[in-house]
This record gives C-alpha cells, structure tokens and sequence, in this order.
C-alpha cells in the first residue's frame, strides 16, 4: 500500500496561509495599477482640455 503522508495542523495552516498572501500580494499590486490607471486617465483628460484652451 502507498504511504500517506500527514501534516501537523500547524503545517498545514502555515500552507493555507501562504497561498492567501500571494493572492493578497497579487491583489495589492493589482489595485495599485488600477489607481495608477485612473490617475493617467485622469492626466490625459486634463491635459486634453488644457491644449483646448491654448488654441
């Protein structure tokens, strides 16, 4: 028969927990290049209205 390997309870929290803080790092770094997205949006359409104004 195959062995079955056990983990202790601890183990196998620290391995739940692991796979949550890379999806979490993931999910910051994801939220950072929406804001940062907006942010260039937003300074195009300013731009856009500020070369408007010059003509």
């Amino acid at each position: 028969m195959a062995e079955i390997k056990k983990l202790s309870a601890e183990k196998a929290l620290e391995k739940i927990r692991s796979s949550d803080q890379e999806t979490s790092k993931d999910q910051r770094r994801d939220d950072k290049m929406d804001a940062l997205n907006e942010e260039i949006k937003r300074m195009k359409a300013q731009r856009t209205r500020l070369d408007r104004k010059r003509d």
